[in-house]
């Protein structure tokens, strides 16, 4: 559905993207993560053909669109069609209504007039803008604008949707919609590459997700599996509560007391067989014992680091 390899794009004496690869499969919801910098908006307008790159290769939907410091026009042209994209800023027509922007939309993708009508009112029902149909969008809020930004990235009924930094300026309730709408997305069949700085927002609704660090993808993968990986490599934090207090000293792991018969207990590897041995030689009972999972906030600065 989408491949980079090998992309290298240099701003005078910055490396934007150092020998980046990536891939994102048909149905994924791929979350795409990194600090200011790291070269996320770099690699988005690299797909779209809006920033050209000195080296590597791009495939979108089949079609190679960019290959040794070139883009295929044709192409470019021929996939783009069926992507939609939500940029991280943009410039609407401020003297047009929802209903005129998508349809101007809907006509440059070749939609028959009918068609465009049809699709901009369920659009517009969909993201909340129908009742606003006939405002005129200067006098749209940041969230409206984002909601309208959604709508005409969906115009074209794309089998890609790129999504750029989508729920910044939204209310709680628009969050809760957005991140619905992206999931009836997916149960669509359509895949998602969604780039955004808001960590739990990218661990609910995506599926696999990519850390990119100055121009580098650091980890990618399922979330499961990172998380796994993070455990294996940082250690395991067992968090232990018992019916009486437990002595222990004399073991090697980092232990924390988090009050009278509750710890903290961090090791290089999965220790709750031994946490439970121990415990039982003491003659104490073992009330809860688990593994605190690291959240994708935790991975990600780590990756960071």
């Amino acid at each position: 559905m989408l491949r980079i390899e090998n992309l290298v794009k240099v701003y005078k004496d910055v490396r934007a993207l150092d020998r980046l690869n990536l891939e994102v499969k048909p149905g994924q919801v791929y979350g795409f993560l990194g600090p200011n910098g790291a070269g996320k908006s770099t690699t988005i307008l690299s797909l779209l053909g809006l920033v050209f790159p000195q080296e590597g290769r791009i495939e979108l939907l089949g079609e190679e669109v960019f290959q040794n410091g070139r883009f295929d026009e044709g192409k470019l042209v021929k996939a783009k069609a069926r992507i939609g994209y939500m940029p991280e800023h943009a410039t609407l027509w401020e003297f047009l209504t929802p209903m005129q922007t998508l349809d101007v939309i809907g006509e440059a993708f070749g939609i028959p007039k009918t068609e465009r009508g049809k699709r901009a009112k369920e659009l517009l029902q969909l993201v909340n803008l129908w009742e606003v149909r006939d405002k005129k969008v200067g006098k749209f809020s940041k969230g409206m604008r984002q909601r309208l930004l959604l709508a005409q990235a969906l115009i074209n009924d794309p089998d890609l949707l790129i999504l750029d930094e989508p729920m910044t300026g939204l209310d709680p309730k628009g969050i809760a919609e957005f991140k619905e709408i992206i999931r009836e997305q997916r149960k669509a069949g359509k895949t998602v590459f969604f780039s955004s700085h808001i960590l739990a927002h990218v661990e609910e609704v995506c599926d696999t997700v990519g850390v990119i660090v100055k121009g580098k993808l650091r980890v990618e993968g399922n979330l499961d599996n990172i998380k796994r990986e993070f455990l294996r490599k940082a250690g395991y934090t067992i968090v232990l509560e018992t019916n009486k207090p437990v002595d222990f000293s004399g073991t090697e792991w980092n232990v924390t007391p988090l009050g009278e018969a509750k710890y903290r207990i961090v090791a290089p590897k999965d220790v709750r067989e031994e946490v439970h041995d121990f415990v039982a030689s003491q003659g104490v009972k073992i009330l809860a014992m688990q593994v605190k999972e690291p959240s994708l906030e935790e991975i990600f600065l780590k990756m960071v680091e």
